[in-house]
C-alpha cells in the first residue's frame, strides 16, 4: 500500500525559496517529486499539506496542488485496478508524463546535484554545478525548460562558451553534462524523447585530440632512482606517484581512503571510489618498499598514506581536503620533475595513463591492460574479456619490473 503526501522542506535552495515536493511512501521506501512550486514556513500547514489562509495566493496555489494530490492518487488508483506492483521510479515516470511542465531544467539539475552529494559522486556533482552557472549565465533566467533546449538554442550556447574562452574539451565536458541531465530527465518521464536535440547537435565533433600524459619507463626508473630528498613533501609526491604507476594506476583519492585493513596476504583489496570496481592487486617490490616506509613514517592512523590526519571526517571534509591535498601533490610533482631532468610537465594522472602506456609497450595485450585497469568503459575489449584471474595480471605488472 503506498500513501502520498505534499512537503514544504526544510531546506531553502540558492534562491531562499523552499521547495513544495510530493512524497510518495511504498514499502517502506520513499520517493521525493519536485513540482517547481515554493512556499515558506510562515504561510504552510504541514499537517493539511496545504498553504495557510494568511498567504496572498493560497486559494490559487492550494487549487494547483489539490490538482496535484488527485492526480497522483487517480495514478495510484490506476495501478491498483490493473494489480500492476508498480516501482517508485515507474510512478514518478507516470506522474512526469501525465504532468504539465512546471520544473524548470535548473529545479530539476538541484534535485541530480543533491542525489550525486548524497552519493558521494563529488567530482560529477561539482562538473555539474559549473555547467548549471554557465548555462544560467548564458540564458539570464531560471525559468527555463527542457521543450526550449533546441538544437539551436545549444549552437548558440556553444558560441557563447567560445566568446569566453571556452575550448573544444572544456565545452564537450559541459555539453555531456547538459546531454546526462536531458537522459536523466527523459528516463524519469519528465521530458520528451521525441524533443531530444542531442539527436542532431553532436557532441563528438568537439572531440579534442588526447593529451599525452603518458610518461615513458626511463623516466619513471629516474623517478624511482630518487632518494634521500631532504623534504618530506617531496618524499611522500614521489612515493605517491609510483605507488599509483605500481598499483595499475591507483588514483589519488583511492590512496587517499587506502587503509591497512585493505593490505592482506601480499595482496591490496580495494573498490575504486570513482566507478566501484573492485581490485585484487599483488604487491611488488617498489609497493612494499613504500608501505614499509609508511609503516615507520605514517600518521599513526588506519590510513596508510598521510592525506587524511583524521578517521572522523565528514564527505564534505574528506573532499575538501583530497582538494588540497592533491594540489600540493600536483605542484610537487614539478620539482620532482626538475630533480630527474625530466622535460615534460606531468601530474597525478600521469601514473595511470603512464601504467597503461607501459604494458602495451611491454607486449601485454590489450585486453589484459583494459581489465587490470577496470575500464569497464572499454566496450570493445569487455565485450570478449572475462575473468582472466589474478595470475594473468599479476603477471603482466611484474613485467614492469624488467
Amino acid at each position: 500500500m503506498a500513501s502520498i503526501k505534499l512537503k514544504l522542506k526544510n531546506k531553502a535552495n540558492s534562491n531562499g525559496e523552499y521547495p513544495i515536493v510530493l512524497q510518495i511512501i511504498k514499502n517502506r521506501k520513499v520517493k521525493i517529486i519536485s513540482l517547481g512550486v515554493f512556499g515558506n514556513p510562515k504561510t504552510w500547514d504541514s499537517k493539511e499539506g496545504l498553504f495557510k489562509s494568511n498567504h496572498n495566493n493560497a486559494i490559487i496555489l492550494n487549487t494547483k496542488l489539490e490538482k496535484i494530490k488527485l492526480k497522483a492518487r487517480l495514478i495510484l488508483l490506476e495501478f491498483e485496478e490493473e494489480d500492476i506492483n508498480f516501482t517508485l521510479d515507474e510512478f514518478e515516470a507516470k506522474f512526469r508524463t501525465a504532468s504539465n511542465e512546471t520544473l524548470s531544467v535548473f529545479e530539476y539539475w538541484n534535485e541530480i546535484i543533491a542525489e550525486m552529494e548524497s552519493s558521494e559522486k563529488f567530482g560529477n556533482a561539482d562538473v555539474n554545478k559549473d555547467t548549471k552557472r554557465s548555462l544560467s549565465k548564458f540564458h539570464g533566467s531560471e525559468k527555463l525548460f527542457f521543450s526550449q533546449i533546441s538544437v539551436y538554442f545549444l549552437e548558440k550556447y556553444e558560441v557563447f562558451l567560445r566568446s569566453n574562452g571556452g575550448t573544444n574539451g572544456g565545452i564537450g565536458v559541459k555539453m555531456r553534462a547538459l546531454r546526462a541531465l536531458y537522459n536523466s530527465a527523459i528516463r524519469r518521464g519528465f521530458a520528451k524523447k521525441n524533443r531530444y536535440p542531442f539527436a542532431v547537435y553532436k557532441i563528438s565533433k568537439l572531440k579534442s585530440s588526447p593529451i599525452k600524459r603518458a610518461l615513458p619507463k626511463e623516466f619513471i626508473n629516474k623517478i624511482e632512482a630518487l632518494e634521500n630528498l631532504n623534504s618530506n613533501r617531496l618524499t611522500n609526491a614521489r612515493n605517491y606517484f609510483l605507488f599509483s604507476f605500481y598499483t595499475r594506476g591507483m588514483n589519488f583519492i583511492d590512496m587517499a581512503l587506502l587503509k591497512w585493513s585493505n593490505i592482506s596476504e601480499n595482496r591490496i583489496y580495494y573498490t575504486r571510489n570513482k566507478t566501484k570496481v573492485n581490485f585484487n592487486i599483488k604487491i611488488l617490490p617498489p609497493i612494499q618498499e613504500i608501505l614499509n616506509y609508511y609503516q615507520l613514517n605514517g600518521n599513526h592512523t588506519d590510513y596508510v598514506f598521510p592525506i587524511l590526519y583524521r578517521e572522523d571526517y565528514s564527505s564534505e571534509q574528506i573532499k575538501e581536503r583530497k582538494k588540497k591535498m592533491l594540489k600540493e601533490y600536483n605542484k610537487d610533482l614539478k620539482q620532482i620533475a626538475k630533480l630527474c631532468d625530466i622535460n615534460k610537465s606531468f601530474t597525478s594522472y600521469a601514473a595511470r595513463h603512464s601504467f597503461a602506456n607501459c604494458l602495451v609497450q611491454s607486449g601485454t595485450s590489450i585486453d589484459i591492460v583494459s581489465q587490470s585497469m577496470g575500464h569497464s568503459s572499454v566496450l570493445v575489449t569487455k565485450a570478449y574479456v572475462k575473468n582472466l584471474g589474478s595470475t594473468i595480471l599479476d603477471d603482466a605488472c611484474e613485467s614492469l619490473l624488467h
